[in-house]
């Protein structure tokens, strides 16, 4: 039971002196004491009823309360019989630690008390027990045939009195009491950090459900595994970035083993309910398989037109013209080598590429993933949009961009690949023809490529990228870089260490300035004739010419190579 039915319950005389925030803490007991410290005979989640024969002077108050909260109490009674009132050291002690107290009228009786809060608890807890095999049958009933994970959920919240929500290992929202207006949505920011706390232990080898504490609540978190296939398979890196989480906003530490049974039984439909959905996807993959192994093979533009021209309808029902396409390669690589990736890094692919502010599980339907070896690629239909639309050019979709598909699911993968696997990803331009799909396959591999030579456990680069400097330095050698810089930016960095003149900075400012004087005057605040005489002193002591086009391009990179 909850604080907030106490309070609403008159014959208990109960009166709120502060903590109105905290009224929905769940009290699993009840507790009478006038000991100074009764932190032995307490476990969490109490009504502590007391006379206050343990106060001698107002500094007791402050040593009481800090001892229950950190017991874990649920709130704090105290009786006004031996006292007029409570003390104002008392409430201000509570306030400080954020523990609920009441008053309790002299007329009643802690007895009484005690006797409505262990029945209110007692009935609740042999409720629960009494509807685990009627719940079970409802779910199996009504759950993977009858409406989805959120028929599941709606039991948990109607039944047990919990919030629920199942997230892809991103975090992204699959289903939840959220989706369903019964409640706030889950912020993204902590939805993200559950599904990293959740591959974190995951990696560690940790059985679930694992206790967390995130945004100031706390949530449990019950892996989902894919029923019939987290016994096969042989390592957990296999399937941990690809596993659905079911995360309740509670402590599940002092349930009973019944009610863990339960949210057991829970995550097993819902991975049932995983596994029917994975098997719609068939489709979607065989097309994208039919379609790449083409495009592999040479296979004429006539050809792979026809086999668009079968997946368009598909992925894109009701569309009137073909779309435009980009294509997505993923790959997801271990330091032992040992464990496939292109199974995860399809999965990773299929969720990734679903809109951000995309919610369910059939967001993804539209997108073909196929993978080969550890290499897996994604076939993305772009419909064409109206001239004029915000943010895409005449007649053509924004696409995709590498930095914003990775930006909501870098943290969360990050912790799931742990220290020893990287996610590299890269992404094509769009193309509207089949002649265009074979050149779009390899931009995106040379794309990833420039992403793999990056450091970082997750890294992306789109296509974008590959008609400038960037394309070329991730792939020189780290001596000859080093060489390079050194040569051009050591006598700086000595200068400046020696005599704080800040020339390093100059030269950046410089170049972004394209060479103008007053332009990089104005934004370093220095006068023209200073920055004429930094930029003398680099030139001098570099044997360069920044009036030179070579000069400013080796300096250029070198600064980018440092």
């Amino acid at each position: 039971m909850r604080l907030r039915a106490l309070l609403e319950t008159e014959a208990l005389g109960l009166r709120l002196l502060g903590g109105e925030d905290e009224l929905d803490r769940s009290v699993r007991g009840v507790m009478t004491t006038d000991l100074r410290d009764p932190s032995r005979y307490l476990s969490g989640g109490e009504l502590v009823l007391t006379g206050l024969a343990w106060r001698r002077e107002p500094e007791d108050s402050e040593r009481f309360v800090r001892i229950l909260t950190g017991a874990g109490v649920a709130g704090l009674a105290a009786g006004e019989a031996e006292m007029a009132s409570i003390p104002d050291d008392l409430i201000r002690a509570c306030a400080r630690h954020r523990l609920p107290l009441f008053s309790v009228n002299e007329n009643v009786s802690f007895a009484s008390i005690t006797e409505h809060v262990v029945r209110q608890v007692s009935s609740e807890r042999a409720g629960d027990l009494a509807a685990v095999v009627d719940r079970h049958r409802r779910l199996m009933t009504s759950g993977p045939a009858g409406g989805g994970p959120e028929v599941v959920l709606d039991l948990l919240g109607s039944d047990l009195d919990l919030r629920a929500w199942v997230l892809s290992p991103t975090g992204r929202p699959i289903a939840g009491s959220s989706l369903a207006g019964a409640g706030p949505e889950l912020p993204s920011t902590v939805s993200a950090a559950l599904a990293g706390e959740h591959l974190a232990a995951a990696r560690t080898g940790r059985r679930g459900p694992h206790r967390v504490t995130v945004g100031g609540g706390t949530y449990s978190l019950f892996p989902i595994s894919h029923s019939g296939r987290a016994l096969a398979a042989r390592d957990v890196r296999e399937t941990v970035l690809s596993d659905w989480l079911l995360a309740v906003e509670a402590d599940a530490g002092d349930w009973s083993p019944e009610r863990l049974d339960l949210l057991d039984g829970v995550t097993q439909l819902i991975a049932v309910e995983r596994d029917r959905r994975d098997a719609a996807r068939t489709v979607r993959r065989r097309l994208a398989q039919e379609v790449l192994e083409l495009v592999q093979a040479g296979a004429a533009p006539a050809e792979i037109a026809a086999r668009l021209r079968v997946a368009a309808p598909v992925l894109l029902p009701g569309l009137g013209t073909a779309p435009h396409w980009q294509v997505v390669v993923a790959r997801v690589e271990w330091e032992d080598g040992d464990i496939p990736g292109g199974p995860v890094a399809q999965a990773l692919l299929e969720e990734m590429l679903v809109a951000p502010d995309a919610s369910g599980p059939e967001s993804s339907d539209r997108i073909a993933v196929a993978h080969m070896g550890d290499e897996a690629v994604a076939l993305v239909p772009l419909p064409a949009v109206s001239a004029g639309a915000e943010g895409g050019e005449e007649g053509r979709a924004p696409g995709l961009h590498a930095d914003r598909i990775l930006a909501a699911v870098r943290e969360p993968l990050s912790r799931g690949l742990d220290d020893d696997g990287r996610l590299t990803l890269g992404v094509s331009a769009a193309v509207h023809s089949a002649e265009g799909l074979r050149g779009a396959l390899e931009e995106a591999r040379h794309a990833r490529r420039v992403a793999a030579a990056r450091p970082g456990r997750v890294c992306a680069a789109g296509h974008q990228e590959l008609a400038s400097h960037v394309l070329l330095l991730p792939f020189v050698p780290d001596d000859v870089r080093r060489a390079f810089t050194a040569r051009l930016l050591d006598p700086l960095r000595d200068y400046d260490r020696r005599h704080r003149a800040e020339l390093i900075p100059t030269l950046e400012a410089f170049l972004d300035c394209d060479g103008s004087w007053t332009r990089c005057a104005t934004r370093l605040h220095l006068h023209v004739n200073t920055l004429r005489y930094r930029v003398g002193r680099i030139e001098q002591l570099t044997g360069r010419d920044l009036s030179r086009l070579e000069d400013k391009l080796d300096f250029f990179l070198a600064l980018r190579m440092s």
